[in-house]
C-alpha cells in the first residue's frame, strides 16, 4: 500500500523531506507539497539576495525533486485557513511541517516600533518580491541607515543598499523595487554588533564580497577591530583578518560609506512620529563572558533602522510551540501521533541551507520507524475537500506559468533571465493568461 504524505512548506526542508520521502527504498510514497504562496522555494526565492545567484540556483535542484512523478505542488493552500491539521490527518498516513522561520526577533528596547523602524525580513522580502511586501513599502528617504546585526543577514541588506540600481539591474529584483533602490538617498550605513569581530556571525564569502562593493567604502574603527589574542576556528580568523584590513583603509570619497560597528548595543530608538536616531551604548564581556554596557553611550542620525538579530518561527494553528525556543517540540523530527516536522521550526534558525537536507533525513527515518505496516484506511481525497470549499490550488504547471511570464518581462526590460512580479494578482494573471 502506498504510504501518502502531506508537507507544508516549500521551501528547502519541505522539498528536501519530499526527495527523502521518495528517494527512500523501503515503501512506495507519494507526497503533496502545501505552499500558501502560489509560488515555491521559500527562503531560495524570498530570503537570498537578488545578487547572490550562486545561492539562488539552488532552486534548480529543488525545482527537479518537484518534478519527480511522486510529488506533487499545490500552492495557494493555507494551513489554518484552507484546511486544518485534522483535515490533512484524515487525508494522508503522515504530515511534515516545514515552514521555516518566517519573522524577526525583537530588540526589546523603546522606539522599536516607530515607523522607520523595521524588521530586516520585511526589508529582505521587499527587494525579493515577496507578495505579502508591497513594492512601494519602502521609500529609502533617509541619508543615514542603521542595520543591526552582523550576520548574513545584515551583510545583504547593507549590500543592496549600497550598491547602485545599475549593478542590480541584471538580477530578478522587481522593477518597481529597483526604481525605488535608484532613487535612494542613502549615503551612509552603520552596521552595528554587540559583541567583538571575533564574534560576528558572518562567513568568510559574503564579508569578503562586502568589502569590494564599487560604490561604497566600507570601514571598520582601529579601536574596533582589536581581538585579544586566541585560538580562533580557521571562518572566525578568516573574519577577523578581513576586518583589521577594513580598519587600515583611507577612504576613498565613494559615493556611499559603510561603517562596521562593534561593542556597541542599542538601548533606544529615537523619534516622535518617526525614526530620527538611535541611542548606542558601549559594550565589554564581563568575566563571564556576557555582554554588559559600560555606561558610555552615543547617537547616530539615522532616519532608519533594520533589525537583523536573528529569525524565529511563529506557531501554526493547531500544531504544538514552545514559546521558549519558538520550535515545535519534537524528537528526531516526530510531533506526535501522525505529525512530524522538519527544518527550521524542528531546530531553529541555525546551519545553512544544505543543512535541511541531513536535517529532513533523520525526520523521515523518523517518520518510516514509526509507520512500519500501518496505513490509514479510505483516506478522504484533499481535491475534493478543497474544492468543495472553493479551493483551486496552484498546480506546478501553473507554477511554470509565473516563471514564464517573469522571464518574458525581463526580456522586455533588457534585465537578465527574469523580473519578479509583483503582487499575488500579477501571478493570477500570469496563470490565467496560460491557461
Amino acid at each position: 500500500m502506498t504510504l501518502r504524505v502531506a508537507v507544508v512548506g516549500s521551501g528547502p526542508a519541505g522539498i528536501y523531506t519530499a526527495e527523502a520521502l521518495v528517494k527512500q527504498s523501503v515503501e512506495p510514497v507519494e507526497v503533496d507539497v502545501l505552499e500558501r504562496l502560489p509560488t515555491p522555494y521559500g527562503l531560495v526565492r524570498y530570503g537570498v539576495a537578488p545578487d547572490h545567484t550562486s545561492i539562488k540556483s539552488i532552486a534548480n535542484y529543488l525545482r527537479r525533486v518537484l518534478e519527480l512523478p511522486q510529488v506533487r505542488f499545490l500552492g495557494g493552500v493555507t494551513l489554518g485557513e484552507d484546511v486544518s491539521v485534522d483535515d490533512l490527518l484524515a487525508c494522508y498516513d503522515a504530515v511534515v511541517y516545514c515552514t521555516g522561520a518566517m519573522v524577526d526577533r525583537r530588540l526589546g528596547i523603546p522606539g522599536e516600533d516607530l515607523p522607520g523602524s523595521v524588521a530586516a525580513t520585511d526589508f529582505v522580502n521587499w527587494y525579493c518580491g515577496h507578495p505579502d511586501v508591497a513594492a512601494d513599502r519602502f521609500e529609502l528617504d533617509s541619508p543615514e541607515v542603521a542595520v543591526i546585526g552582523v550576520g548574513n543577514v545584515a551583510v545583504d541588506v547593507a549590500r543592496v543598499l549600497a550598491k547602485t540600481a545599475e549593478e542590480l539591474a541584471s538580477t530578478d529584483v522587481p522593477h518597481e523595487v529597483l526604481e525605488r533602490l535608484a532613487a535612494s538617498r542613502v549615503k551612509a550605513l552603520h552596521m552595528i554588533g554587540r559583541r567583538g569581530p571575533e564574534h560576528a556571525k558572518f562567513t568568510l564569502k559574503e564579508l569578503r564580497e562586502l568589502g569590494e562593493l564599487t560604490n561604497a567604502d566600507v570601514l571598520v574603527r582601529p579601536d574596533e577591530a582589536v581581538v585579544p589574542a586566541g585560538d580562533y576556528p580557521r571562518q572566525v580568523r578568516g573574519n577577523i583578518d578581513v576586518l583589521r584590513s577594513w580598519s587600515t583603509r583611507v577612504p576613498a570619497g565613494r559615493p556611499r560609506r559603510l561603517d562596521v560597528r562593534f561593542w556597541l548595543r542599542p538601548v533606544e530608538i529615537l523619534g516622535r512620529d518617526r525614526v530620527e536616531g538611535i541611542r548606542l551604548e558601549r559594550t565589554r564581556l564581563s568575566p563571564e563572558g556576557r555582554v554588559e554596557g559600560t555606561g558610555e553611550f552615543e547617537t547616530l542620525p539615522v532616519g532608519m533602522v533594520l533589525r537583523s538579530v536573528g529569525y524565529q518561527s511563529v506557531p501554526l494553528p493547531g500544531v504544538p510551540f514552545d514559546d521558549r525556543s519558538m520550535t515545535v517540540p519534537n524528537e528526531a523530527g516526530r510531533v506526535r501521533g501522525r505529525e512530524y516536522v522538519a527544518g527550521w521550526l524542528k531546530r531553529g534558525p541555525t546551519g545553512v541551507i544544505g543543512t535541511n537536507k541531513s536535517d529532513a533525513a533523520e525526520t523521515v527515518r523518523t517518520l518510516l520507524h514509526d509507520l512500519g505496516d500501518r496505513r490509514r484506511e479510505g483516506h478522504t481525497p484533499l481535491d475534493g475537500l478543497l474544492e468543495a470549499r472553493g479551493v483551486r490550488p496552484v498546480t506546478y504547471d501553473q507554477w511554470l506559468s509565473i516563471e514564464a511570464a517573469e522571464a518574458d518581462l525581463a526580456r522586455s526590460l533588457g534585465r537578465g533571465d527574469r523580473v519578479k512580479l509583483v503582487g499575488l494578482e500579477a501571478m493570477r494573471q500570469a496563470v490565467r493568461a496560460r491557461l
